[in-house]
């Protein structure tokens, strides 16, 4: 069961800038580059990239937001893991990293979420 800390935000742990879950994550994915589509889930969405990849990361998103309605804690981080896994995958086909998005959200701290979006306004 998935503890509820919604309601006491100092139990949250403080998040490195680094994840060595994530980067591992990371090091399997790009590892499955080039690997027999028949040898590997990650190499199947690889080689049919980028398409396969983008799509199953669209059903993920689609599936927390039911879990969320459903309001189901362990439903919701299951599906959540499955959205961070495959974003994962787009990360690595795009050549980057999840260090690199977490030094975004580090960047993206303290300063307020409308700030920050009208930031990113073209004008």
């Amino acid at each position: 069961m998935v503890p509820n800390l919604s309601n006491d935000p100092a139990a949250y742990p403080v998040a490195p800038t680094e994840s060595p879950v994530l980067t591992r994550l990371a090091q399997v994915i790009s590892s499955r580059r080039g690997q027999s589509p028949e040898s590997s889930y990650v190499a199947k969405l690889l080689a049919k990239a980028p398409d396969a990849a983008l799509k199953k990361l669209g059903e993920e998103a689609t599936e927390v937001v039911m879990a969320a309605k459903d309001g189901t804690p362990d439903r919701i981080v299951s599906e959540m893991a499955d959205l961070w896994f495959h974003s994962l995958v787009v990360l690595v086909q795009h050549g980057l990293h999840p260090n690199d998005v977490l030094l975004e959200l580090a960047r993206r701290e303290g300063i307020s979420g409308l700030d920050e979006k009208a930031s990113r306004i073209e004008k």
